[in-house]
């Protein structure tokens, strides 16, 4: 094992014992309940997910992958909630960066809820915080900051998000347009 590897392995075995409680993998409970990429943010939009039985991986909790495509449907449901049903597929976007913080197992018997909040809105992106929660406990299982950035589909170069979207996304999540223009 290298040096470099060591670090590797040791750093991740410090992240992981922060976040829970040893004992027998099937009942750890995370330590950090409340912790979030951001602290002050309200999540006005509440998606609820079935986990599917395909959604579960030999260890019996809930494949990484499948976290994005949960993500994604909540996006999605944010989307036409804010926008409505026509507007929302009139202005497209791409995912220019996405990251996630892994911070408890997911099992299938879990129900799990997915909040969406737009943190941020720039001049052609905007920064969504997106949080996958047990819906029967509250804790905490993984969150995730995704950036989208507004698209020209004919062209392929990135657009301004229209005010109009902007006022609408300020609208819902009941702040101004200074406050969400704000540098994270």
């Amino acid at each position: 094992m290298t040096d470099k590897s060591k670090k590797i392995s040791s750093n991740a075995g410090i992240f992981q014992q922060k976040r829970y409680i040893f004992g027998k993998y099937k009942n750890r409970k995370a330590l950090t309940k409340s912790y979030t990429m951001e602290q002050d943010v309200q999540f006005k939009h509440v998606t609820p997910v079935q986990i599917r039985f395909s959604d579960v991986d030999q260890y019996g909790h809930m494949n990484n992958s499948v976290y994005f495509s949960l993500y994604d449907l909540a996006k999605t449901s944010y989307f036409r909630e804010v926008f409505g049903e026509k507007e929302w597929q009139d202005f497209s976007v791409v995912v220019a960066n996405i990251n996630a913080d892994f911070l408890a197992p997911v099992f299938f018997s879990d129900k799990l809820i997915i909040e969406t909040a737009v943190i941020h809105l720039g001049h052609k992106s905007f920064t969504l915080l997106q949080r996958a929660i047990n819906q029967a406990s509250g804790v905490l299982k993984c969150q995730c900051r995704t950036v989208l950035v507004g698209y020209d589909i004919a062209t392929k170069e990135p657009v301004d998000i229209p005010l109009s979207y902007k006022k609408a996304i300020c609208a819902f999540e009941g702040k101004t347009l200074d406050e969400l223009s704000a540098p994270l």
